[in-house]
């Protein structure tokens, strides 16, 4: 049992806003007087030696304790909707998110059951078998067109376990002109991870991040930066950080990080507003409690997040914060270019952004008129629509994005532009995506 309850002890972390359903055990035996007396006790000493604010634990504990013995759970039987009653009531007076009773008897009965270092191996191979099978977090990991860089992280996990992967991730993304991280469906985990991820958006002089103070040791800590990170840093690149309603804990820790040492720019919506990490105890043989221990102090505004959450700098539902961080990092990146190439290379993706917010429509008529061969090109009018091939090629459907400029549907990597003289449509200029031309002459009807 010591194995796993010193196990336990160091993994105080932001909460991930996610309680599995397979803690939950079907058919479980319906509570009974005592074991409500149990629980509410047992929670409420919890709280009253750890949770970080002593004086809103003594009112949780008093509220709860004062509701069962009004009889206010007397009726409640079923053990999950105690569980669910317990973290109404304890967030009503405290309104702290983190916050959260569960009913987990085989997760509780697996952690007793942990004697022999064996039994402790073998947990913690669990544990981070667990993990893998999430890849750590790291959802997705790739290169947009633009050379803009892509990461979708699902949670900040143990650095421990999930330090090389989070290494080859930001490696990976190293040579991108711009980077958007992606918390939209991130609901926290780990500082330590915050710490290495954002150790790759600065150079290697150490920059303050946060401060923690930690109720149980009544100390202060601080985290900064890494001296050192394996492989290349991106501290001139642009960062844009995806937000949402669910972004949550240490993923609001990141963004606010972030915001305040002015190194990103947030997109999306105000995150979910949990500044209080902490870790979960057991309460009874069926019941756990996560119980929030610290405080997030920021070094900058000497507050955090919580009950508020963050703001983003250009606030847009959490769907389209993606598009809006992509035509954003483009737009940037071809303003300050004066390279007529890479102006280029920017503008590519960015028609076809601004294409989805503004489309661009022609009438039959005027489509008509871009009808004709072009070479060993062949432009054709069908049905109300326009058709490219080339050859015995494919046959494309010819999508507009300016009056005389069209997209192949289905061909990222051509575009065509129509050239006139006057009012006659005189010559198709093939446009590839590494910035070459050419050019085929209408065939005179």
């Amino acid at each position: 049992m010591k194995a796993i309850i010193k196990f336990a002890a160091i993994t105080v972390t932001f909460s991930i806003l996610l309680t599995s359903p397979l803690n939950a055990q079907q058919n479980a035996e319906p509570l009974t007087p005592k074991e409500h007396q149990t629980v509410v006790d047992s929670i409420s000493s919890k709280l009253n030696a750890n949770y970080v604010f002593p004086e809103v634990a003594k009112k949780m504990a008093s509220s709860i304790e004062l509701k069962l013995k009004d009889g206010d759970y007397k009726s409640i039987l079923d053990p999950q909707e105690f569980a669910n009653t317990l973290t109404t009531d304890l967030r009503a007076i405290s309104k702290d998110k983190h916050i959260r009773v569960t009913f987990a008897p085989g997760r509780i009965a697996e952690q007793q059951q942990t004697v022999t270092a064996e039994d402790s191996i073998a947990y913690l191979n669990r544990y981070i078998n667990n993990m893998k099978r999430n890849n750590f977090g790291f959802k997705e990991v790739k290169i947009m067109a633009g050379n803009i860089g892509y990461l979708d992280l699902r949670s900040f996990s143990d650095v421990e376990y999930a330090g090389e992967t989070a290494v080859s991730a930001m490696n990976f993304l190293s040579n991108t002109d711009a980077i958007i991280i992606d918390l939209r469906n991130n609901g926290g985990g780990s500082p330590a991870m915050i710490q290495l991820i954002t150790s790759y958006l600065f150079g290697s002089n150490p920059v303050h991040l946060n401060n923690f103070y930690w109720r149980p040791s009544d100390r202060n800590s601080q985290t900064w930066t890494l001296p050192h990170v394996s492989g290349t840093r991106s501290p001139d690149t642009p960062v844009y950080v995806l937000t949402s309603g669910g972004t949550f804990s240490a993923a609001e820790e990141f963004s606010y990080n972030l915001k305040h040492l002015e190194r990103a720019t947030l997109v999306g919506e105000t995150t979910g507003g949990g500044a209080h990490p902490g870790g979960s105890v057991v309460a009874t043989d069926r019941f756990m409690v996560w119980v929030p221990t610290g405080r997030a102090i920021n070094p900058i505004t000497n507050t955090n997040w919580e009950g508020t959450g963050v703001s983003p700098h250009i606030e847009t539902p959490a769907i389209d914060a993606l598009d809006v961080a992509y035509m954003e990092a483009l737009e940037l990146l071809s303003k300050n270019n004066k390279d007529e190439g890479l102006k280029a290379f920017y503008e590519w993706p960015l028609a076809e952004l601004r294409l989805k917010t503004n489309p661009v429509t022609l009438d039959a008529k005027t489509l008509e008129k871009f009808a004709g061969i072009y070479g060993p090109r062949v432009v054709t009018f069908e049905k109300g629509k326009l058709f490219y091939q080339r050859g015995r090629g494919t046959k494309y459907e010819l999508i507009p994005y300016s009056n005389n400029e069209f997209m192949l549907n289905g061909l990222d990597s051509f575009r065509i532009r129509f050239l006139n003289e006057g009012n006659a449509i005189t010559a198709l200029q093939g446009l590839y995506d590494n910035g070459g031309t050419d050019r085929n002459a209408k065939v005179k009807d």
